[in-house]
């Protein structure tokens, strides 16, 4: 298997519908005990107070099993049961073991803010272990089986929620006509306790952030309500059952038919689905970011390293290009990692999926460059260091015109001064292009693309009332860009393959090539 179905296919191998449904049965089945029958009274039998012992080892092993249906605590990933007192999964259960076996000095590469999830979550061990123990992992923790009356209802309730959640995964999608179209399976939820304000002007004059939604700014907290019209915010973050939980009032009614819950609330308000959208791939944005706002505003505002811009400027030619194909590749990763989360992505054929990825990559890392864009200085944060475009220079007239191109329409991006949920609905737009060469599943990802274009629509028409030049609004201006983005990606790769002609000795990152193929 190449490196993209490999990235592809890390939900276990089956499509995010196909591995909502197993952990659906794995997880939430449960061994009811049969019923006993009392002994005579006074009397105490032995075969009695065996079943009493088998009722209750198997109502233990019930509720231990159910526990993995609720996200590990500290990334999100699937759980697999309470580990030194917090429910994790295998990979966050061996980290904090190894953390605790021997004396070592984590270090935070950035401003120990990092975003800890299943994404980013080996790339700071100084947050992760701070993470860990934040929400109360201790080798010296109880097992379940050994926790209090209270706290294991705590933990049912939260059961009891996320069984809820699950059943509320699928929500009809309207096709291009307006009409509710064939169910879709919104993503798995993942951990992240990174919430940051929205993005409003700065001192930069940047206007974007990392992750975004503040209550009173017209986004909302995971697990409050996106509308006062609606029962209850499928996309609510997990409850931490390591602190206070106040269940939610009739969360077992609403468990009960979730799906016709979800699906009146579309069909009365068809602006709904374009809530639900706007949140989910928000959120799939925000968990695959690789930098936080504070981060991204604090480089703004440091004094530029002159040794840094000279190491750069002198940097070789063939050194530079590999520098810049790992960082793309990093990035990528990322987005690989965003369309999987993009509702009905993962419902999409494989192939369409490989050639949505293969097309669209390098335009969806030219979007998530303008994030980075300083406006005050016209320089890009580049890793850790602000770099201007002649840091880029090279002597190759091909390369310039891309280079020079993707500096200008990362600024106009950044102009537009954008939320990051409408960065990522635009995104999700050129991503889920039903024109790329190659695609099967025409209708499907045109009905999808479609959908997203519409809240991507309303989301812009609530927050940018004002035309940008005459009668041309922001959307126009972002659509109008898409020939631009599609131009640079034809740049890129040919540069790409001239630069392989004169330099076949160099290796590129597996993903990369696979991606850039400049043979195909």
């Amino acid at each position: 298997m190449d490196a993209l179905e490999e990235l592809l296919g890390e939900n276990g191998g089956m499509p995010g519908g196909a591995r909502w449904a197993a952990m659906r049965s794995d997880a939430v089945s449960s061994t009811t005990p049969p019923p006993l029958c009392p002994p005579p009274p006074g009397h105490t039998s032995p075969n009695h107070l065996q079943h009493q012992h088998q009722a209750q080892a198997q109502s233990n092993n019930s509720i231990r099993a159910q526990i993995e249906i609720i996200p590990c605590k500290v990334c999100g990933d699937k759980s697999s049961g309470v580990h030194y007192g917090v429910i994790t999964c295998e990979g966050c259960k061996g980290f904090f073991r190894r953390s605790q076996s021997a004396v070592i000095n984590y270090q935070c590469p950035r401003n120990k803010n990092c975003v800890v999830d299943r994404v980013n979550r080996n790339r700071c061990q100084y947050c992760r272990l701070q993470k860990c123990l934040r929400l109360g992992m201790s080798r010296d923790a109880v097992k379940f089986g050994r926790m209090s009356k209270k706290q294991r209802e705590k933990v049912e309730d939260e059961v009891r929620y996320h069984r809820a959640q699950l059943r509320a995964q699928t929500v009809p999608v309207p096709d291009s006509s307006g009409q509710l179209g064939t169910a879709r399976e919104f993503p798995e939820p993942t951990s992240s306790d990174q919430l940051h304000p929205p993005y409003g002007g700065n001192s930069t004059g940047y206007p974007y952030g990392d992750i975004g939604y503040t209550p009173g700014a017209g986004y909302t907290t995971y697990g409050t309500q996106v509308t006062p019209t609606m029962p209850y915010d499928i996309s609510a973050d997990y409850v931490d059952s390591t602190t206070a939980y106040d269940p939610r009032p009739s969360i077992d009614q609403l468990a009960t038919d979730s799906n016709s819950i979800i699906t009146n609330v579309v069909t009365t308000d068809p602006s709904q689905i374009c809530e639900l959208l706007c949140k989910t791939i928000a959120d799939a944005h925000a968990r695959t970011c690789l930098y936080s706002l504070e981060y991204i505003h604090s480089m703004f505002r440091k004094p530029q390293d002159l040794s840094k811009l000279l190491y750069y400027k002198n940097m070789a030619h063939e050194e530079l290009w590999l520098e810049c194909a790992q960082k793309l590749t990093t990035v990528i990763q990322q987005i690989i990692e965003f369309a999987k989360m993009v509702p009905g992505f993962m419902k999409l054929s494989q192939d369409d999926q490989i050639v949505l990825l293969k097309a669209g990559s390098f335009e969806l890392a030219i979007l998530r460059m303008s994030r980075y864009y300083d406006l005050s200085n016209n320089c890009v944060l580049y890793s850790d260091t602000m770099l201007p475009q002649d840091c880029f220079y090279t002597t190759d007239t091909n390369e310039m015109k891309l280079v020079t191109l993707a500096f200008e329409v990362a600024r106009a991006v950044a102009e537009l001064k954008l939320t990051e949920t409408e960065l990522a609905l635009y995104s999700a737009v050129v991503l889920l292009s039903a024109d790329r060469q190659g695609l099967k599943g025409l209708a499907e990802i045109g009905r999808l693309g479609q959908a997203v274009l519409r809240a991507l629509r309303l989301e812009l028409e609530k927050n940018h009332t004002v035309p940008i030049k005459g009668d041309v609004t922001v959307c126009d201006a972002l659509l109008a860009k898409i020939p631009t983005l599609r131009e640079l990606s034809v740049l890129h790769m040919e540069a790409l393959a001239k630069f392989k002609r004169s330099t076949p000795h160099l290796e590129f990152p597996a993903l990369h090539k696979e991606l850039f193929s400049v043979d195909s």
